[in-house]
């Protein structure tokens, strides 16, 4: 018997295509049953592939028309999942854990946001739905297959989301910068003082307001994702508990680092993040 009754061969492409992206999701997923271990890589690889179409070079055209094409295998996953290994242990982990088509849809959304136009600080709620559909609907999906549906682990899933994501954002302001891109609020950007152009807004010294605000915001997520896991099956919570203490991490040398040198990617080393594995391992 496989994982999930997928067939050996889907399985070992969803696998290979988790294992191609250098991800260290590979190895904190380990951690899972096997049923729940291939939805998983299914849910990352499903995503791996949209970004792909949203980052390629090419025509904003060629790329809603590939995305729609994803939008249509999502709602045929019902029937089976179609001609894709992907899509085809997607379809499996479906329904096996209640995973909604309608958060595979959010994250398709979200990828379009990234495939039109540089982004380049958007006012709050857009960036709060941007947010959404590309980490927390992730979330939605993923602590389905870790083994909770209720309300509160979809809070986990909404305030974790958001928490990785604008770590995500502080730490890649450089390298964004560098592609035309900005994914701070420009409401929070005019109140410091600091200019909507990239390349000019990282390197005012005033973009440290800016970051060091986000920072309590993203503090703040990090609460509530902790309190809402609290209210959820222990059990199912390890895989979100070892992402928010990875994602602590990152924060934590950010904030050491400060702010004058946003360019700078920050990382965390490898003994660090081998205790972390081992704490929430267990």
């Amino acid at each position: 018997m496989t994982a999930l009754d997928a067939s050996r061969a889907d399985l070992a492409e969803v696998e290979r295509i988790v294992r191609r992206s250098g991800t260290s999701f590979y190895r904190g997923m380990r951690i899972l049953p096997a049923d729940r271990r291939a939805a998983m890589y299914a849910i990352y690889a499903f995503c791996r592939l949209i970004d792909d179409v949203a980052d390629e070079d090419g025509p904003l055209e060629g790329k809603r028309a590939a995305l729609q094409a994803w939008r249509e295998r999502v709602e045929k996953l019902g029937e089976g999942g179609g001609d894709l290994a992907v899509t085809r242990v997607l379809a499996r982990a479906m329904a096996a854990f209640e995973l909604r088509p309608a958060d595979m849809l959010a994250v398709i959304d979200g990828m379009e946001m990234d495939a039109a136009a540089p982004i380049v600080a958007p006012d709050y709620a857009t960036l709060d739905l941007y947010c959404d559909r590309v980490a927390s609907a992730v979330g939605r999906l993923s602590v389905r297959a870790f083994g909770d549906a209720s309300a509160a682990a979809d809070q986990v899933a909404y305030n974790l989301g958001r928490a990785l994501q604008l770590t995500n954002i502080l730490r890649d302001l450089g390298e964004d910068a560098a592609r035309g891109r900005l994914y701070l609020p420009r409401e929070w950007l005019f109140d410091a003082g600091v200019p909507l152009d990239p390349e000019a807004a990282i390197k005012d010294p005033r973009l440290a307001q800016v970051c060091e605000r986000m920072v309590k915001r993203v503090h703040a997520y990090f609460g509530g994702a902790g309190a809402a896991m609290a209210r959820c099956k222990p059990d199912a919570m390890r895989p979100a508990r070892l992402m928010a203490a990875s994602y602590a991490a990152i924060l934590a040398r950010l904030e050491r680092r400060g702010w004058q040198t946003p360019a700078k990617r920050v990382s965390v080393p490898i003994w660090e993040k081998l205790w972390i594995a081992v704490r929430f391992a267990r």
